[in-house]
């Protein structure tokens, strides 16, 4: 049955403005529709929220916020947000209209996907994403139903609804929003997102386009967010054997549990993935992950089939009987923080034996002091702690102080400083020493660095050593170029781009151009023994393999038949050229031509496998082949010269 034909929205004109024509998608928080925008005959997609969630603010005010967060936003991977509205009960967006599929659907029908597909699918998420974090925004819900692949190829990022700016991220509510495969460690423990979470989601999403698998499991909630808190993501080459050790690393590095460890944002993570790309031959690239499935197998569920993983939900809590889906973008709600129950004020035991009514009165008097004394202590200073000295500790090391005290970390701010390095706490709120209950959370402030940093110049500097003085200044190793350079040595920066000296906002990317060295010239070693070919070429300051499969060739037997790179090949001192070693001349038959045409008998020669030479007798007016060097049916070596003699008349 076609459902579509029940929505009453299908068919209908939204606004005054919006042709409903087919429904394409339902979340927990809102269906999509395609439409047609009557005003500018435009095709677009309609995503209305469902009427019964339009009467809460929250997600009213959360629609709202996705229009202005994507529209300030403006990338060719963000799915565009033309314009937003109501009508009656029907709150809408009117988005970009992408003609083709998700991720989701794609994993599905495939299984996983070769690393250079994968890669090809990453790189613009992170395009999209790294825009978005040097915006102000973190997208909080990354996964692979989020990530629109175009007929024409074209990748998009979509669903910005969970967006928060990133000085506002920290959840106090006592729930985390999100998609619970796809959660950060730090999104689970504190209720806390910044860039860094979508970085996390990022390499989860990675992980599962090389294995076709998420990286943690359960059929519940609880035993997905368990495993991201107590287990690290497992390398892809373990359900993929022979993955390239570089991608391995990349997941790692996204994923790690501990965020300081993590690239900072996704413009850091795209300079990774193009690193690590770079690093990986043909054959890695398009190595076929044993999980993928042929694209017509049959027993692949259809693209568009729907899915638990397709569903965008709301679960306020978890009802009597049923568990929250774990693949749905979910408000999950967090255990308060448990408290040790208060030791009881003790007081001065009875019994103790009296020897005159003074010493008792005396007693009684004692007694009553230390009771008043106590107690008086206890509501001014026995259920308060005393927050510890932070300034100038690390985030983690500020963390550890806290837990020590026996006090939480309530959230985690960044901002700006002259004076604090990058990375260690400027204040606490409450303040060193100030009085806070047992337990009480404290939010940490952590200084970004100063609000403009200056590129350091790090010419002629090795490439590793250059990356940590821009990171030591605040900013982000961006993607890496490498151009020949007769002045500066090999592995070495030769410029960044901005230039040193340059003034940028913390974490703002640097390129940086690098050194191949001076050029040099690949000589022609072919017919040359390999001994020869061997000593000229690693003299020239290249390095040399030879091919175990040998060829027939044109050269002598054991001299070098071909190279990898050609004569006059500009190439980097250190980079290699593989020989191949000839096996001789292939002998082959020559063909009878005595008596054809000189046309027949040069096509037929060189069909076999022979240079022509053609030597005519006088008075030249002839056409027909008198002799030829070799016999017909004698045997010649491939590509040798055939002479042929025409006669004369």
């Amino acid at each position: 049955m076609d459902t579509t034909l029940q929505d009453p929205l299908v068919g209908q004109v939204l606004d005054g403005r919006y042709r409903v024509d087919e429904r394409i998608a339902v979340g927990g928080m809102a269906t999509v529709y395609r439409a047609v925008d009557t005003r500018l005959d435009r095709e677009l997609a309609l995503k209305v929220m469902h009427p019964d969630l339009a009467t809460d603010a929250t997600f009213v005010e959360r629609f709202i916020r996705e229009a202005k967060s994507v529209a300030r936003l403006a990338h060719p991977n963000v799915v565009g947000v033309f314009d937003q509205g109501a009508q009656g009960a029907y709150v809408y967006l009117a988005m970009e209209y992408v003609e083709g599929c998700t991720l989701r659907d794609v994993l599905r029908e495939r299984g996983a996907l070769q690393p250079r597909a994968a890669l090809d699918i990453l790189e613009p998420v992170l395009a999209a994403l790294g825009a978005a974090h040097r915006a102000g925004f973190v997208h909080r819900d990354m996964k692979p139903e989020n990530v629109l692949i175009g007929d024409d190829g074209r990748v998009k990022v979509a669903d910005f609804g969970l967006v928060r700016a990133v000085g506002s991220v920290t959840n106090t509510s006592g729930t985390v929003l999100g998609t619970v495969s796809y959660l950060a460690p730090e999104q689970i423990e504190y209720g806390t997102a910044d860039t860094r979470a979508d970085v996390y989601a990022c390499g989860v999403v990675l992980y599962e386009m090389l294995t076709g698998a998420k990286p943690h499991g359960g059929d519940t909630p609880a035993q997905v967010l368990f495993q991201h808190l107590n287990a690290d993501v497992p390398a892809p080459s373990a359900l993929f054997p022979g993955l390239a050790v570089e991608l391995d690393e990349l997941v790692a590095s996204a994923t790690a549990r501990n965020p300081e460890v993590r690239p900072h944002d996704a413009v850091e993570l795209l300079a990774r993935t193009r690193e690590a790309r770079a690093a990986l031959g043909a054959e890695q690239l398009d190595a076929q992950p044993p999980q993928a499935r042929p694209e017509d197998d049959g027993d692949a569920p259809a693209a568009g089939a729907p899915s638990d993983e397709d569903r965008t939900d709301v679960i306020p809590r978890a009802l009597p009987g049923e568990e929250p889906g774990v693949h749905h973008t979910a408000r999950l709600v967090l255990p308060p923080p448990e408290r040790p129950e208060p030791e009881p004020v003790r007081s001065a035991g009875r019994g103790v034996p009296m020897s005159g009514r003074g010493l008792l009165t005396l007693l009684i008097a004692v007694i009553a002091v230390l009771g008043v004394g106590t107690g008086v202590w206890y509501i001014n200073s026995g259920q308060f702690t005393r927050v510890p000295a932070l300034i100038g500790k690390s985030e983690t090391e500020a963390r550890q102080a806290l837990d020590k005290a026996g006090l939480e970390v309530k959230s985690v701010r960044h901002d700006f400083s002259e004076t604090v390095a990058r990375g260690t706490v400027i204040k606490s709120d409450p303040g060193t020493n100030e009085r806070i209950r047992d337990n009480g959370s404290v939010t940490i402030v952590v200084s970004r660095g100063p609000k403009i940093v200056k590129v350091p110049d790090v010419e002629n500097k090795p490439l590793a050593q250059a990356e940590r003085e821009l990171r030591a200044a605040g900013l982000a190793p961006g993607v890496v170029t490498r151009e020949f350079d007769e002045s500066v040595a090999q592995g070495s920066v030769i410029a960044t781009d901005p230039a040193a000296g340059s003034s940028r906002s913390p974490d703002t990317a640097v390129s940086i151009v690098v050194s191949k060295g001076a050029p040099i010239s690949v000589p022609d070693v072919t017919g040359d023994t390999v001994d020869e070919a061997t000593a000229e070429l690693e003299e020239a300051g290249l390095k040399v393999e030879v091919a175990d499969e040998r060829i027939h060739s044109a050269e002598e037997a054991g001299s070098v038949a071909r190279q990898s790179a050609a004569e006059g090949t500009r190439l980097a001192g250190g980079d290699t050229v593989t020989l191949t070693v000839s096996k001789g001349p292939r002998m082959i038959e020559v063909p009878d031509v005595v008596g054809d045409k000189v046309d027949d008998a040069t096509a037929e020669l060189e069909e076999a496998g022979f240079v022509v030479k053609a030597e005519k007798n006088f008075p030249f007016l002839g056409d027909e082949v008198e002799s030829q060097s070799v016999e017909g049916g004698g045997r010649a070596p491939e590509g040798s010269t055939i002479t042929i003699k025409i006669k004369g008349l």
